[in-house]
């Protein structure tokens, strides 16, 4: 499977069902063997007032074994928690 093969798919996961992202918007993580660790998604929170307030960006690493299921239009995993959240 190419990266390309993963581009603008939606991440849903199977536990409860929600959006997660698009891959075309995430970073992989590889090692230094050459296979995908996992996918990194960058979600924006917070706002943006008139006096610049600090948006802020959480992380959630999606292991790659918690991929379920590759299909044509999206992406499924099982992520029972987000434990893997990073701020």
């Amino acid at each position: 499977m190419l990266l390309s093969d993963l581009a603008g798919k939606e991440i849903i996961n199977l536990y409860d069902g929600a959006k997660l992202g698009l891959v075309g918007d995430a970073d992989l993580d590889i090692s230094l063997n050459g296979s995908v660790e996992a996918i990194i998604l960058t979600s924006r929170g917070g706002f943006s007032g008139f006096w610049g307030a600090k948006e802020e960006r959480e992380l959630l690493v999606i292991p790659w074994q918690t991929i379920k299921k590759v299909g044509s239009e999206v992406i499924i995993v099982d992520l029972h928690n987000k434990s893997e959240k990073i701020r």
